[in-house]
């Protein structure tokens, strides 16, 4: 028997459409047709008014980098052998705050408020939205 992946998210028929547009290459958000504003990660109510009535919406995949944090050291598999990888904090440009991995980057050219664009890493046949530089 093989160790749990932590790597990989479970899907379920609610987060499917998220999934099914990441594979594709796209990057969704919710968002509340009451109060309008978007969220992000997918919730089936809005986090600000309660509401239920949160629709899908393609982001822009736009972004800046809000902060991070370089991992040297994860002892939890798979992450440790990908050390070091760049934890990091984005704010999509239709306004949610996202967590993610920025790659492509060197750890000395990070800058608050960088341009970084979304892209997708695929693993176990889930594609991941992480970012790189713009």
């Amino acid at each position: 028997m093989s160790a749990p992946r932590h790597d990989v998210p479970e899907t379920d028929a609610f987060t499917r459409p998220y999934w099914d547009a990441a594979a594709e290459g796209r990057l969704l958000i919710r968002r509340c047709g009451d109060c309008g504003a978007a969220h992000h990660y997918p919730r089936e109510f809005c986090p600000r008014c309660w509401s239920g009535d949160v629709t899908w919406e393609r982001a822009s995949g736009h972004a800046t980098l809000y902060t991070w944090s370089v991992v040297h050291r994860n002892d939890l598999p798979p992450f440790g052998d990908r050390v070091p990888y760049t934890a990091a904090v984005v704010d999509l440009a239709e306004g949610p705050r996202m967590m993610t991995e920025i790659v492509g980057c060197p750890e000395a050219a990070l800058r608050i408020g960088m341009d970084v664009r979304a892209a997708f890493r695929t693993s176990e046949g889930v594609s991941v939205p992480v970012f790189r530089p713009a």
